[in-house]
């Protein structure tokens, strides 16, 4: 088995994967439901369809994206033909979260395996019945010295952090992902750390109200807003608010219904832990629509609540759950100074048909990646990069940018032998002159 430098054998690998996850889909959707009853439809746009492209446009490519790529090479080292080859890091960890716990976990992992890589594989104990799925695709798949799941808590993890890896990664929350840098810069191991943030959401007096209430709806409340690039709080013109907070809750009772508690097509917070830390957040607040809910079923409708205070618990961190805030501005600088309020964010999205005030914002702030009225739906596209900045991540991936991920690249020059040029090698007297010419001309 040379998982190293077989090309051929990985690709045979993942069809394996591919075949397991397609028989093993229901399965899948079933474990999904059982941990948070992640809806259907859901679990099959965003974890199993997803993770199925991804490995089919693996399949496909892996052969040109491994191939050594010839450049241009330098005129200094003339004759020279110059590649850049492609080569594992070697033994890879990869801890996944519990909000996509299927996608988040394969989804690296059938690129660190495209790559050559060894894998141990993390997934989260609070999610068990997908991390027991997931055990039983990879024992089913791979053999145990190229990827293995270790189950388990936090202990697990921390041991895990503390052995030496070739790469880390790690998909979670930000005060995780210090842990895991720290342990990372013990060995001086590459990490990618794909973190989260509050994502601004701005809408201004020229946008289509009706139409931003529907698609933010989605983009907040799918998989019940526990999404790291789901809208965190919105940011509309004054002159707005009233009519948006209209469309908002017609929007959110066309898809839940008015009794929302009984929807099939709305996930339960993940345990109690994140259930008690949401409802704090909601207490002493001004809630304009839903705030309902249901500690033994772990349900907590779509609520939103009106101009919180921003030193406020909902405004202080990361909501991850199906809160919105809803905050107004009059001018840029009353933008500027909330969202300059918090680190920069994985997800930003703008709501306007002022094409010079979307561009405007989308290049003054730094953030991870977004969309202009739309939310959350760039990161379908597997030729954009996914990833943070600053305190929302390190690094970022899908598509070729997750091969090259888990590849080291290195520069090889080979040098050809049918002249040598003089110019280089001591005695240096009298081409000092020469030199600076040709250093100059390129």
């Amino acid at each position: 088995m040379d998982y190293k430098n077989d090309i051929a054998y990985r690709k045979e690998t993942l069809k394996k994967l591919l075949h397991t996850i397609q028989k093993s889909e229901d399965l899948i959707v079933k474990a999904l439901y059982d941990d948070f009853k992640k809806p259907e439809f859901e679990a099959v746009l965003t974890e199993t369809n997803y993770v199925i492209s991804e490995l089919k446009d693996t399949i496909k490519n892996i052969h040109k994206w491994a191939k050594p790529k010839r450049v241009f090479p330098s005129i200094l080292n003339f004759p020279s033909t110059d590649y850049i080859y492609k080569e594992p890091y070697g033994n890879v960890l990869i801890i996944a979260p519990w909000n996509y716990p299927f996608q988040l976990a394969l989804c690296p992992l059938i690129s660190a395996v495209a790559a050559g890589n060894k894998v141990v594989l993390k997934p989260s104990e609070l999610t068990p019945n997908t991390a027991a799925i997931i055990a039983k695709i990879i024992e089913e798949t791979f053999h145990i010295n190229h990827v293995e799941v270790i189950q388990g808590g936090v202990e697990v993890s921390n041991t895990l952090l503390a052995k030496r890896w070739d790469y880390i990664f790690f998909t979670g929350s930000v005060a995780v992902g210090k842990i895991v840098a720290k342990a990372a810069a013990e060995h001086l191991t590459p990490a990618t750390l794909e973190l989260g943030g509050k994502n601004p959401c701005i809408i201004d007096e020229t946008a289509n109200l009706k139409l931003a209430a529907k698609r933010i709806v989605w983009g907040k409340f799918i998989n019940a807003g526990q999404t790291c690039i789901a809208p965190d709080y919105i940011l509309i013109h004054k002159d707005m608010k009233i009519p948006f907070i209209t469309y908002l809750m017609e929007e959110i009772t066309l898809a839940y219904g008015k009794k929302m508690e009984k929807s099939p097509d709305f996930a339960r917070i993940i345990n109690t832990k994140n259930w008690l830390r949401l409802t704090n957040m909601i207490q002493n607040e001004k809630i304009i629509f839903g705030g309902e809910t249901d500690a033994e079923h772990h349900y907590i409708a779509p609520t939103l609540i009106d101009e919180p205070d921003l030193e406020s618990a909902v405004m202080q961190e990361e909501i991850f759950g199906p809160i919105l805030p809803i905050l107004s501005y009059e001018t840029e600088a009353d933008i500027a100074k909330i969202i300059n309020r918090y680190e920069k964010p994985l997800g930003f999205y703008v709501f306007s048909d002022n094409n010079s005030f979307a561009k405007k914002l989308i290049t003054t702030y730094s953030f991870g990646g977004g969309c202009i009225n739309d939310t959350v739906i760039h990161f379908s596209n597997k030729r954009l990069p996914f990833g943070g900045v600053g305190h929302s991540g390190i690094g970022a991936y899908h598509g070729k940018l997750s091969f090259d991920v888990f590849s080291h690249h290195k520069g090889v020059v080979k040098k050809g032998n049918w002249i040598d040029l003089p110019m280089r090698y001591a005695p240096y007297k009298d081409k000092l002159s020469s030199i600076k010419r040709i250093l100059n001309w390129l």
